[in-house]
C-alpha cells in the first residue's frame, strides 16, 4: 500500500508531501499523525533548516479532510471523527507556532484542511492552478482550521463573504490578501523545490528570482462592494443588502447563499466575530473544536453528504430551512463547552505557547 503522506530529510529541509492524488490530497487521521510526528522529530534535528510541504500529482494541493469518513463516523456515535478534529487542529496549532520556516506549495485545490496545513506557513506559494476556498458551508459543516482566525483578519469582509458563499480564490487573489506570499508558474515548482532543499537560507532572494505575474487580482475590484453588502451583523442582514442591491453580483451572491446550510451560515458568521476577538491561535482551536464536534453530529452535515457527494442531487433539505428558523439558543448549543475530557488542547510540548 502506498503511503498517504511521505515524509523524509531531502538536503536541509525536512519535506512532507501529501500523497493522495485520486483524492485531492484528502486528509486522513494517519495522515495528520504522521505529518505531526515528523514535525516533532525536525524541532531538534540540526540538519532540517527549514520544512517545505508539497504533494505528489498535479490536481490538488489538499482538498479538505476525508468527508466520507467524518460521514462514516457521524452515523455512528462520532468518535472517530472528534479524534480527528482534535489532532488535525493541534497539527494546524503546531503549524502556527513552529520555529522553523515552513514553505507550503499551494500548487492546485487547496480548500478546507489544505487551507488549515498552508495558512500558518511563514511561505505560502501559488500557482496558476491554484483554487483557495473553504466551501464547507455547501455540506452543512463550517470553515474550520483556523478559519476563524485567519479568514477574520482579512480586509473588507471578504473572509466572511469566503466562510459564507464558499467562493473560489486563484493565485493574484491569494497574493493581494496576503494569503499568499508568493507566486511562480507550476513549471517552476521542481526548481523551487531544489533551492528549499538545498539552500533554505535563500529562500527569500530565490522566490523572488521565481516570482510569476498571474495579472490582476480579481478580488480587487470587488472589494468594496463586498465590503457593503457583506457588512450586515446577521445572515438575515446580509440577505435583505443583497436583495435591495439588485447588481448582477449581489443577484448571484443571493443565488449562491440561498444554497447554503442556514444553520453553517449563522455559525460562520459567528465563529468569525468570536475569532476576530481571539488573543490567540489556541483559543481559535478551542472553540472550533467545540463546534466541530457537534456539526459532524448534525442533521445538515448528514444532508449536505447526502446531496452533494452520495447521491449527488444537490437539493439538500436544509433543517432550519432558512436563517430565520436558526435560534440563538441553537447557535449557543453549539458554541458551548464540551463535557470535561473533551475540549481540545495543544500537544504537550505547546500547552504555554502561541
Amino acid at each position: 500500500m502506498t503511503e498517504e503522506v511521505l515524509t523524509r530529510i531531502e538536503g536541509s529541509a525536512g519535506r512532507i508531501s501529501l500523497n493522495r492524488p485520486k483524492a485531492l490530497g484528502a486528509l486522513t487521521t494517519a495522515m495528520v499523525e504522521a505529518m505531526t510526528d515528523a514535525l516533532l522529530s525536525w524541532r531538534s534535528d540540526s540538519q532540517v533548516e527549514a520544512v517545505l510541504i508539497d504533494h505528489i500529482g498535479e490536481r490538488g494541493f489538499c482538498a479538505g479532510g476525508d468527508i466520507r469518513f467524518l460521514a462514516e463516523s457521524a452515523r455512528g456515535d462520532g468518535a472517530a471523527a472528534r479524534d480527528f478534529f482534535f489532532k488535525e487542529y493541534q497539527l494546524n496549532h503546531l503549524l502556527m507556532v513552529y520555529e522553523k520556516p515552513v514553505i507550503a506549495v499551494m500548487d492546485g485545490v487547496t480548500m478546507g484542511g489544505g487551507v488549515g496545513i498552508s495558512l500558518p506557513a511563514r511561505y505560502r506559494i501559488a500557482t496558476e492552478r491554484t483554487r483557495f476556498a473553504m466551501p464547507e458551508t455547501g455540506i452543512g459543516l463550517f470553515p474550520d482550521v483556523g478559519a476563524g482566525w485567519h479568514l477574520s483578519r482579512l480586509p473588507d469582509q471578504i473572509g466572511l463573504w469566503l466562510a459564507l458563499t464558499g467562493a473560489r480564490l486563484e493565485a493574484a487573489d491569494c497574493l493581494s490578501l496576503g494569503l499568499a506570499t508568493h507566486v511562480v508558474h507550476s513549471a517552476r515548482v521542481p526548481a523551487l523545490t531544489d533551492l528549499v532543499v538545498t539552500g533554505p537560507q535563500s529562500i527569500d532572494s530565490g522566490l523572488q528570482a521565481f516570482a510569476a505575474n498571474m495579472g490582476a487580482a480579481m478580488i480587487d475590484a470587488l472589494r468594496p462592494t463586498i465590503a457593503r453588502l457583506f457588512g450586515g451583523p446577521t445572515v438575515e442582514a446580509i440577505f435583505a443588502a443583497l436583495e435591495a442591491d439588485g447588481s448582477a453580483f449581489a443577484h448571484e451572491q443571493l443565488a449562491i447563499l440561498r444554497t447554503k446550510s442556514p444553520l453553517t451560515m449563522k455559525v460562520a458568521l459567528r465563529e468569525l466575530a468570536d475569532g476576530a476577538q481571539m488573543s490567540n491561535f489556541a483559543e481559535e482551536m478551542v472553540s472550533e473544536m467545540r463546534i466541530g464536534a457537534r456539526m459532524v453530529m448534525s442533521h445538515d452535515f448528514a444532508e449536505g453528504v447526502r446531496a452533494v457527494i452520495v447521491d449527488k442531487d444537490n437539493s439538500p433539505k436544509w433543517d432550519p430551512a432558512t436563517p430565520e428558523g436558526v435560534t440563538h439558543e441553537m447557535l449557543d448549543a453549539i458554541f458551548a463547552p464540551l463535557p470535561a475530557g473533551e475540549e481540545w488542547s495543544p500537544l504537550p510540548e505547546f500547552c504555554q505557547v502561541d
